[in-house]
Protein backbone atom coordinates (compact mmCIF):
# COMPACT_ATOMS: atom_id res chain seq x y z
CA UNK A 1 0.00 0.00 0.00
CA UNK A 2 1.47 3.47 -1.14
CA UNK A 3 2.03 6.12 1.87
CA UNK A 4 1.56 10.02 1.82
CA UNK A 5 3.43 13.02 2.09
CA UNK A 6 2.24 15.76 4.32
CA UNK A 7 1.31 17.71 1.16
CA UNK A 8 -0.60 14.52 -0.12
CA UNK A 9 1.85 13.34 -2.38
CA UNK A 10 2.89 9.90 -3.05
CA UNK A 11 6.18 9.23 -1.44
CA UNK A 12 8.16 6.62 -3.22
CA UNK A 13 10.91 6.18 -0.28
CA UNK A 14 8.14 4.88 2.08
CA UNK A 15 6.91 2.26 0.31
CA UNK A 16 8.23 -1.45 -0.04
CA UNK A 17 11.68 -2.20 -0.40
CA UNK A 18 13.48 -4.59 -2.68
CA UNK A 19 16.58 -4.99 -4.66
CA UNK A 20 17.57 -4.17 -8.19
CA UNK A 21 19.19 -6.86 -10.25
CA UNK A 22 22.70 -5.06 -9.46
CA UNK A 23 21.72 -5.24 -5.78
CA UNK A 24 20.70 -1.40 -5.36
CA UNK A 25 17.96 -0.91 -3.08
CA UNK A 26 14.18 -0.02 -4.77
CA UNK A 27 11.33 1.37 -3.63
CA UNK A 28 8.57 -0.68 -5.21
CA UNK A 29 5.98 1.55 -5.70
CA UNK A 30 3.51 -1.07 -7.02
CA UNK A 31 0.79 -0.46 -9.51
CA UNK A 32 1.42 3.20 -9.35
CA UNK A 33 2.59 4.42 -13.30
CA UNK A 34 5.57 6.91 -13.73
CA UNK A 35 5.19 9.92 -16.29
CA UNK A 36 8.51 11.47 -17.26
CA UNK A 37 7.88 15.15 -17.92
CA UNK A 38 5.38 17.78 -16.60
CA UNK A 39 4.82 19.52 -20.32
CA UNK A 40 1.54 19.09 -22.13
CA UNK A 41 2.08 15.53 -22.45
CA UNK A 42 2.53 14.83 -19.06
CA UNK A 43 0.15 16.42 -17.22
CA UNK A 44 -2.87 15.19 -19.93
CA UNK A 45 -0.96 11.62 -19.52
CA UNK A 46 -1.07 11.98 -15.22
CA UNK A 47 -4.80 13.56 -15.69
CA UNK A 48 -6.03 10.73 -17.67
CA UNK A 49 -4.22 7.71 -15.58
CA UNK A 50 -5.63 9.35 -12.34
CA UNK A 51 -9.17 9.54 -13.66
CA UNK A 52 -8.42 5.53 -14.81
CA UNK A 53 -7.96 4.73 -11.36
CA UNK A 54 -3.55 4.46 -11.18
CA UNK A 55 -1.44 6.12 -8.68
CA UNK A 56 0.98 8.63 -10.34
CA UNK A 57 4.31 9.53 -10.05
CA UNK A 58 5.67 12.74 -12.21
CA UNK A 59 9.28 13.19 -12.30
CA UNK A 60 9.88 16.80 -13.74
CA UNK A 61 14.00 18.37 -14.02
CA UNK A 62 12.14 22.11 -14.09
CA UNK A 63 10.68 23.85 -11.42
CA UNK A 64 7.01 24.62 -12.68
CA UNK A 65 5.10 22.65 -15.22
CA UNK A 66 4.38 23.83 -18.81
CA UNK A 67 7.52 22.03 -20.34
CA UNK A 68 8.25 23.56 -23.72
CA UNK A 69 5.81 26.40 -23.12
CA UNK A 70 7.83 27.73 -20.49
CA UNK A 71 10.43 30.13 -21.43
CA UNK A 72 12.14 30.09 -17.90
CA UNK A 73 13.00 26.59 -18.67
CA UNK A 74 16.28 25.26 -20.12
CA UNK A 75 15.72 23.60 -22.21
CA UNK A 76 12.41 25.81 -24.09
CA UNK A 77 12.85 26.04 -27.35
CA UNK A 78 10.06 29.42 -26.85
CA UNK A 79 11.40 33.05 -27.56
CA UNK A 80 9.09 36.25 -27.11
CA UNK A 81 7.01 36.34 -29.75
CA UNK A 82 5.83 32.92 -29.91
CA UNK A 83 2.39 32.38 -30.67
CA UNK A 84 0.76 29.09 -31.63
CA UNK A 85 0.66 28.14 -35.27
CA UNK A 86 -2.42 26.12 -34.96
CA UNK A 87 -5.89 27.69 -34.03
CA UNK A 88 -7.15 27.61 -30.41
CA UNK A 89 -10.08 25.06 -31.08
CA UNK A 90 -8.03 22.75 -32.75
CA UNK A 91 -5.09 23.01 -29.71
CA UNK A 92 -7.02 23.05 -26.63
CA UNK A 93 -7.94 19.77 -24.65
CA UNK A 94 -11.09 17.85 -25.67
CA UNK A 95 -11.76 18.14 -21.74
CA UNK A 96 -10.67 21.88 -21.14
CA UNK A 97 -11.29 24.60 -23.56
CA UNK A 98 -9.24 27.54 -23.66
CA UNK A 99 -11.26 30.83 -22.62
CA UNK A 100 -13.67 32.10 -25.48
CA UNK A 101 -12.57 35.47 -25.47
CA UNK A 102 -8.92 34.73 -26.56
CA UNK A 103 -7.45 35.07 -29.85
CA UNK A 104 -7.30 32.67 -32.42
CA UNK A 105 -3.28 32.00 -31.88
CA UNK A 106 -2.67 32.95 -28.30
CA UNK A 107 0.58 33.96 -27.21
CA UNK A 108 3.20 31.39 -25.44
CA UNK A 109 2.30 33.29 -21.78
CA UNK A 110 -1.28 31.99 -22.04
CA UNK A 111 -0.16 28.86 -23.22
CA UNK A 112 1.75 28.65 -19.66
CA UNK A 113 -0.91 29.82 -17.84
CA UNK A 114 -3.43 27.47 -19.39
CA UNK A 115 -0.88 24.72 -18.81
CA UNK A 116 -1.20 25.79 -14.67
CA UNK A 117 -4.86 25.95 -14.71
CA UNK A 118 -4.89 22.86 -15.92
CA UNK A 119 -3.12 21.45 -13.38
CA UNK A 120 -4.61 23.06 -10.87
CA UNK A 121 -8.14 22.22 -12.20
CA UNK A 122 -7.58 18.48 -12.11
CA UNK A 123 -5.07 18.93 -8.81
CA UNK A 124 -2.19 17.43 -10.78
CA UNK A 125 0.37 19.41 -9.05
CA UNK A 126 1.03 16.60 -5.95
CA UNK A 127 1.57 13.37 -8.34
CA UNK A 128 4.56 16.24 -10.10
CA UNK A 129 8.26 15.60 -7.69
CA UNK A 130 9.82 19.16 -9.78
CA UNK A 131 13.66 19.38 -9.68
CA UNK A 132 14.05 16.16 -10.04
CA UNK A 133 15.43 14.29 -13.60
CA UNK A 134 15.25 10.81 -14.50
CA UNK A 135 18.66 9.10 -14.88
CA UNK A 136 17.92 5.94 -16.26
CA UNK A 137 14.59 3.60 -17.52
CA UNK A 138 14.97 0.02 -17.10
CA UNK A 139 12.77 -2.73 -17.66
CA UNK A 140 12.74 -5.49 -15.15
CA UNK A 141 11.23 -8.87 -15.09
CA UNK A 142 6.88 -8.95 -15.09
CA UNK A 143 6.89 -5.64 -17.53
CA UNK A 144 7.47 -3.50 -15.05
CA UNK A 145 10.58 -0.37 -14.95
CA UNK A 146 12.90 0.49 -12.69
CA UNK A 147 13.16 4.34 -12.78
CA UNK A 148 16.27 6.33 -11.19
CA UNK A 149 15.72 10.09 -10.28
CA UNK A 150 18.00 12.73 -8.86
CA UNK A 151 18.24 16.08 -8.30
CA UNK A 152 18.47 18.40 -11.50
CA UNK A 153 22.25 19.20 -12.03
CA UNK A 154 23.18 16.03 -10.78
CA UNK A 155 23.60 17.25 -7.01
CA UNK A 156 22.19 14.28 -4.08
CA UNK A 157 22.17 10.90 -4.08
CA UNK A 158 20.38 8.52 -6.95
CA UNK A 159 17.02 6.77 -5.89
CA UNK A 160 15.19 4.03 -7.84
CA UNK A 161 11.32 3.12 -7.56
CA UNK A 162 10.06 0.27 -9.29
CA UNK A 163 6.68 0.89 -11.14
CA UNK A 164 3.92 -1.15 -13.15
CA UNK A 165 4.09 1.41 -16.01
CA UNK A 166 5.75 4.01 -17.55
CA UNK A 167 4.78 7.32 -19.93
CA UNK A 168 7.78 8.81 -21.55
CA UNK A 169 6.68 12.48 -21.91
CA UNK A 170 10.24 14.25 -22.31
CA UNK A 171 9.20 16.05 -25.44
CA UNK A 172 10.90 15.89 -28.76
CA UNK A 173 11.82 19.73 -29.52
CA UNK A 174 14.90 20.72 -26.85
CA UNK A 175 18.09 18.73 -28.54
CA UNK A 176 18.89 20.80 -30.92
CA UNK A 177 20.36 19.64 -34.62
CA UNK A 178 23.18 21.07 -35.58
CA UNK A 179 24.56 20.57 -38.80
CA UNK A 180 28.05 20.53 -40.42
CA UNK A 181 29.56 22.49 -42.69
CA UNK A 182 33.44 23.02 -43.78
CA UNK A 183 34.96 26.04 -42.60
CA UNK A 184 32.21 26.57 -39.19
CA UNK A 185 34.79 25.86 -36.36
CA UNK A 186 37.06 28.94 -38.38
CA UNK A 187 33.98 31.17 -38.99
CA UNK A 188 35.07 34.46 -36.69
CA UNK A 189 31.72 35.92 -36.59
CA UNK A 190 28.52 34.60 -33.94
CA UNK A 191 26.86 31.36 -34.60
CA UNK A 192 24.13 29.96 -32.44
CA UNK A 193 21.46 27.50 -32.74
CA UNK A 194 17.46 29.11 -32.57
CA UNK A 195 17.04 27.15 -29.13
CA UNK A 196 18.95 30.17 -27.72
CA UNK A 197 17.17 32.50 -30.06
CA UNK A 198 15.04 34.35 -26.79
CA UNK A 199 14.83 38.17 -27.92
CA UNK A 200 14.94 40.38 -30.84
CA UNK A 201 17.54 42.32 -29.34
CA UNK A 202 19.65 39.83 -30.26
CA UNK A 203 19.52 40.76 -34.03
CA UNK A 204 19.53 44.86 -33.55
CA UNK A 205 22.00 45.96 -35.68
CA UNK A 206 23.64 42.59 -36.97
CA UNK A 207 23.88 41.32 -40.18
CA UNK A 208 21.73 37.90 -39.73
CA UNK A 209 21.82 34.92 -41.97
CA UNK A 210 19.05 32.92 -40.50
CA UNK A 211 19.44 29.16 -41.76
CA UNK A 212 16.82 26.81 -42.15
CA UNK A 213 12.37 27.11 -43.21
CA UNK A 214 10.80 25.84 -40.54
CA UNK A 215 8.47 27.72 -38.53
CA UNK A 216 11.02 29.15 -36.13
CA UNK A 217 13.36 29.95 -39.19
CA UNK A 218 10.69 31.91 -40.66
CA UNK A 219 9.84 33.89 -37.53
CA UNK A 220 13.41 35.10 -36.48
CA UNK A 221 14.38 35.79 -40.25
CA UNK A 222 11.01 38.44 -40.14
CA UNK A 223 12.36 39.71 -36.73
CA UNK A 224 15.28 40.03 -38.17
CA UNK A 225 14.14 42.45 -41.15
CA UNK A 226 12.85 44.38 -38.27
CA UNK A 227 15.90 44.44 -36.08
CA UNK A 228 19.19 43.42 -37.93
CA UNK A 229 20.74 45.79 -40.59
CA UNK A 230 20.50 43.27 -42.72
CA UNK A 231 19.07 40.37 -42.95
CA UNK A 232 19.53 36.45 -45.24
CA UNK A 233 17.48 33.57 -45.13
CA UNK A 234 18.66 30.66 -46.78
CA UNK A 235 16.81 27.44 -47.13
CA UNK A 236 17.80 23.73 -49.04
CA UNK A 237 14.65 24.16 -51.00
CA UNK A 238 11.37 25.57 -51.81
CA UNK A 239 8.47 25.32 -49.53
CA UNK A 240 5.03 26.47 -49.11
CA UNK A 241 4.13 29.41 -47.37
CA UNK A 242 0.61 29.45 -45.73
CA UNK A 243 -1.12 32.58 -44.43
CA UNK A 244 -2.85 31.91 -41.21
CA UNK A 245 -6.12 33.34 -42.44
CA UNK A 246 -8.33 31.76 -45.67
CA UNK A 247 -11.40 32.96 -46.50
CA UNK A 248 -11.31 34.74 -42.99
CA UNK A 249 -11.18 31.90 -40.54
CA UNK A 250 -7.70 30.00 -39.22
CA UNK A 251 -6.45 28.19 -42.21
CA UNK A 252 -6.64 25.09 -40.00
CA UNK A 253 -10.21 25.00 -39.66
CA UNK A 254 -10.17 25.21 -43.14
CA UNK A 255 -8.67 22.55 -43.24
CA UNK A 256 -10.66 20.64 -41.06
CA UNK A 257 -13.89 21.57 -42.91
CA UNK A 258 -12.37 19.69 -46.25
CA UNK A 259 -10.81 16.59 -43.59
CA UNK A 260 -14.28 16.22 -42.03
CA UNK A 261 -16.09 15.77 -45.54
CA UNK A 262 -13.66 13.25 -46.53
CA UNK A 263 -12.34 15.46 -49.26
CA UNK A 264 -9.56 13.40 -51.52
CA UNK A 265 -5.48 14.49 -50.47
CA UNK A 266 -5.18 15.24 -55.09
CA UNK A 267 -8.67 17.80 -54.17
CA UNK A 268 -6.89 19.10 -51.22
CA UNK A 269 -3.77 20.13 -52.73
CA UNK A 270 -5.19 21.49 -55.69
CA UNK A 271 -7.52 23.37 -53.23
CA UNK A 272 -4.56 24.27 -51.82
CA UNK A 273 -2.75 25.43 -54.75
CA UNK A 274 -5.75 27.45 -55.95
CA UNK A 275 -5.85 29.07 -52.43
CA UNK A 276 -2.21 29.85 -52.68
CA UNK A 277 -2.11 31.69 -56.06
CA UNK A 278 -4.84 33.79 -54.72
CA UNK A 279 -3.06 34.81 -51.52
CA UNK A 280 0.31 34.62 -51.70
CA UNK A 281 0.98 33.86 -56.00
CA UNK A 282 4.41 32.84 -57.28
CA UNK A 283 7.19 33.57 -54.82
CA UNK A 284 9.52 32.60 -57.25
CA UNK A 285 9.53 35.57 -58.83
CA UNK A 286 10.84 36.90 -55.22
CA UNK A 287 13.84 35.08 -55.31
CA UNK A 288 12.79 31.87 -53.17
CA UNK A 289 13.53 28.67 -55.04
CA UNK A 290 10.91 26.69 -56.10
CA UNK A 291 9.54 23.99 -54.05
CA UNK A 292 10.49 20.77 -55.40
CA UNK A 293 7.11 18.46 -53.78
CA UNK A 294 3.60 19.30 -53.67
CA UNK A 295 2.01 20.44 -50.15
CA UNK A 296 1.48 18.21 -47.54
CA UNK A 297 4.18 16.33 -48.71
CA UNK A 298 6.36 18.61 -46.26
CA UNK A 299 5.20 20.20 -43.28
CA UNK A 300 3.52 24.01 -44.67
CA UNK A 301 5.30 27.15 -42.86
CA UNK A 302 2.17 29.14 -41.13
CA UNK A 303 3.58 32.53 -41.73
CA UNK A 304 2.00 35.69 -42.84
CA UNK A 305 4.63 37.89 -42.87
CA UNK A 306 7.42 36.14 -44.17
CA UNK A 307 6.38 36.98 -47.80
CA UNK A 308 6.00 40.63 -46.46
CA UNK A 309 9.03 41.32 -45.82
CA UNK A 310 10.51 39.33 -48.77
CA UNK A 311 8.24 41.53 -50.77
CA UNK A 312 9.71 45.12 -49.12
CA UNK A 313 12.96 43.69 -49.48
CA UNK A 314 13.56 43.56 -45.85
CA UNK A 315 14.47 39.39 -46.31
CA UNK A 316 16.98 38.60 -49.00
CA UNK A 317 16.49 34.91 -49.91
CA UNK A 318 19.61 33.09 -50.75
CA UNK A 319 20.23 29.24 -51.14
CA UNK A 320 21.67 26.47 -49.07
CA UNK A 321 25.37 27.28 -47.74
CA UNK A 322 28.23 25.50 -48.94
CA UNK A 323 30.84 26.36 -46.78
CA UNK A 324 32.19 28.40 -43.98
CA UNK A 325 35.40 31.26 -44.80
CA UNK A 326 37.00 33.04 -41.59
CA UNK A 327 34.75 36.24 -42.38
CA UNK A 328 32.07 34.83 -45.18
CA UNK A 329 29.81 32.24 -46.14
CA UNK A 330 29.69 31.17 -49.03
CA UNK A 331 26.68 29.76 -50.54
CA UNK A 332 26.07 26.76 -53.34
CA UNK A 333 26.09 29.36 -56.02
CA UNK A 334 28.89 30.33 -55.79
CA UNK A 335 27.83 33.77 -54.25
CA UNK A 336 29.74 35.00 -50.73
CA UNK A 337 27.77 37.22 -48.28
CA UNK A 338 29.39 38.73 -44.52
CA UNK A 339 26.96 37.77 -41.57
CA UNK A 340 27.97 38.84 -38.61
CA UNK A 341 25.63 36.45 -36.62
CA UNK A 342 24.19 32.85 -38.27
CA UNK A 343 21.72 31.52 -36.68
CA UNK A 344 20.81 27.84 -37.31
CA UNK A 345 17.09 26.90 -37.06
CA UNK A 346 17.89 23.49 -38.25
CA UNK A 347 15.41 21.73 -35.44
CA UNK A 348 15.38 19.24 -33.12
CA UNK A 349 15.98 15.71 -32.85
CA UNK A 350 14.23 13.37 -29.73
CA UNK A 351 16.30 12.17 -27.49
CA UNK A 352 15.75 9.89 -24.30
CA UNK A 353 18.64 9.64 -22.40
CA UNK A 354 17.20 7.71 -19.56
CA UNK A 355 16.19 5.08 -22.09
CA UNK A 356 18.63 2.28 -23.97
CA UNK A 357 17.42 3.14 -27.71
CA UNK A 358 16.68 -0.86 -28.49
CA UNK A 359 13.46 -1.04 -25.49
CA UNK A 360 11.86 1.90 -28.57
CA UNK A 361 12.70 -0.01 -31.23
CA UNK A 362 15.58 2.04 -32.13
CA UNK A 363 18.61 -0.14 -33.30
CA UNK A 364 20.54 2.52 -35.01
CA UNK A 365 20.46 4.86 -31.88
CA UNK A 366 19.52 8.10 -34.05
CA UNK A 367 16.45 9.18 -32.27
CA UNK A 368 13.66 7.63 -34.32
CA UNK A 369 11.94 4.58 -32.31
CA UNK A 370 9.59 2.27 -33.60
CA UNK A 371 6.03 2.73 -32.38
CA UNK A 372 2.41 2.06 -33.25
CA UNK A 373 0.47 5.39 -33.12
CA UNK A 374 3.65 6.94 -32.20
CA UNK A 375 2.94 6.08 -28.92
CA UNK A 376 3.11 2.16 -28.59
CA UNK A 377 6.20 -0.14 -28.17
CA UNK A 378 6.22 -3.33 -29.81
CA UNK A 379 6.85 -6.40 -26.94
CA UNK A 380 6.36 -3.58 -24.14
CA UNK A 381 2.79 -3.19 -22.79
CA UNK A 382 3.54 -0.94 -20.05
CA UNK A 383 5.72 1.61 -21.77
CA UNK A 384 4.21 4.30 -23.64
CA UNK A 385 5.61 7.95 -25.67
CA UNK A 386 3.10 10.51 -25.27
CA UNK A 387 3.15 13.65 -27.59
CA UNK A 388 5.84 12.19 -29.81
CA UNK A 389 3.64 13.22 -33.26
CA UNK A 390 4.21 16.46 -35.35
CA UNK A 391 0.40 17.02 -36.53
CA UNK A 392 -1.01 19.40 -39.17
CA UNK A 393 -2.93 20.45 -36.72
CA UNK A 394 -2.88 20.90 -32.61
CA UNK A 395 -0.57 18.20 -30.48
CA UNK A 396 -2.76 18.43 -27.07
CA UNK A 397 -5.73 16.48 -28.31
CA UNK A 398 -3.93 13.81 -29.60
CA UNK A 399 -1.83 13.79 -26.58
CA UNK A 400 -4.64 13.49 -24.76
CA UNK A 401 -6.50 10.55 -26.77
CA UNK A 402 -3.07 8.81 -26.46
CA UNK A 403 -2.98 8.63 -22.90
CA UNK A 404 -6.69 7.26 -22.70
CA UNK A 405 -5.94 4.84 -24.57
CA UNK A 406 -2.95 3.39 -22.64
CA UNK A 407 -4.49 3.80 -19.11
CA UNK A 408 -7.38 2.07 -20.65
CA UNK A 409 -5.06 -0.78 -22.08
CA UNK A 410 -3.32 -0.52 -18.46
CA UNK A 411 -6.54 -1.63 -16.58
CA UNK A 412 -7.44 -4.27 -19.42
CA UNK A 413 -4.66 -5.96 -18.03
CA UNK A 414 -5.90 -6.23 -14.94
CA UNK A 415 -9.82 -7.35 -16.09
CA UNK A 416 -9.04 -9.02 -19.13
CA UNK A 417 -5.50 -10.02 -19.98
CA UNK A 418 -5.89 -12.05 -22.72
CA UNK A 419 -7.68 -9.11 -24.46
CA UNK A 420 -4.83 -6.93 -23.75
CA UNK A 421 -2.16 -9.84 -24.62
CA UNK A 422 -4.36 -9.55 -28.48
CA UNK A 423 -3.68 -5.57 -28.17
CA UNK A 424 0.09 -6.10 -27.27
CA UNK A 425 0.29 -8.35 -30.85
CA UNK A 426 -1.51 -5.41 -33.13
CA UNK A 427 1.04 -3.50 -31.82
CA UNK A 428 4.38 -5.76 -32.79
CA UNK A 429 2.32 -6.10 -36.24
CA UNK A 430 1.69 -2.20 -37.21
CA UNK A 431 4.55 -1.10 -35.38
CA UNK A 432 5.59 1.97 -38.00
CA UNK A 433 2.54 2.58 -39.74
CA UNK A 434 2.13 5.81 -40.46
CA UNK A 435 -0.86 8.44 -40.67
CA UNK A 436 0.00 11.22 -43.11
CA UNK A 437 0.32 11.22 -46.94
CA UNK A 438 3.51 10.56 -48.59
CA UNK A 439 6.31 13.28 -46.98
CA UNK A 440 9.83 13.92 -47.48
CA UNK A 441 12.64 11.30 -45.47
CA UNK A 442 13.92 13.89 -43.53
CA UNK A 443 14.02 13.90 -40.09
CA UNK A 444 11.84 16.84 -39.68
CA UNK A 445 9.36 14.66 -41.07
CA UNK A 446 9.88 11.50 -38.99
CA UNK A 447 6.93 12.12 -36.70
CA UNK A 448 4.54 13.59 -39.33
CA UNK A 449 0.94 12.94 -39.10
CA UNK A 450 -2.33 13.80 -40.31
CA UNK A 451 -4.52 14.69 -37.25
CA UNK A 452 -7.57 13.07 -38.44
CA UNK A 453 -6.51 10.00 -39.94
CA UNK A 454 -4.74 9.98 -36.85
CA UNK A 455 -7.64 10.26 -34.35
CA UNK A 456 -9.24 8.04 -36.56
CA UNK A 457 -6.92 5.31 -36.03
CA UNK A 458 -6.90 6.18 -31.94
CA UNK A 459 -10.67 6.00 -32.08
CA UNK A 460 -10.50 2.72 -33.63
CA UNK A 461 -8.29 1.25 -30.89
CA UNK A 462 -10.03 2.90 -28.35
CA UNK A 463 -13.76 0.93 -29.60
CA UNK A 464 -11.65 -1.98 -30.00
CA UNK A 465 -10.53 -1.96 -25.86
CA UNK A 466 -13.84 -0.98 -25.04
CA UNK A 467 -15.66 -4.09 -27.10
CA UNK A 468 -12.98 -6.01 -25.03
CA UNK A 469 -14.07 -5.21 -21.28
Amino acid sequence: MSTSTDHGRPDPEASTLALTRDGRPVSDRGDTVCVVGAGASGLTAIKNLKEHGFGVDCYERETGVGGAWNWRHDRSPVYASTHLISSRPFTQFPDFPMPDDWPDYPHHSRLLSYFERYADHFDLRGHIWFGTEVVRVEPVAGDRWDVTTRSTGGYGPERTSRYAAVVIANGHNWSPKLPRYEGLEEFRGEIMHASSYKDPAQLRGKRVLVVGAGNTGCDIAVEAAQQASRCWHSTRRGYWYAPKYVLGRPADQVNDALLALRVPLRVRQWLYHWTLRLTVGDLTRFGLPKPDHRVYETHPIANSQLVYYVGHGGIAPVPDVARFHPYAVELSDGREIDPDLVVFATGYLPRFEFLDPKVLGDDAGEGRPKLWLNAFVPGRPTLAVAGLVQPDSGIFPLSHWQSVLFARLLRLRVTRPDRAAAFAARVSAKAGERYAGPVKDSSRHWFEVGHADYLRAVQRALLDLEASR
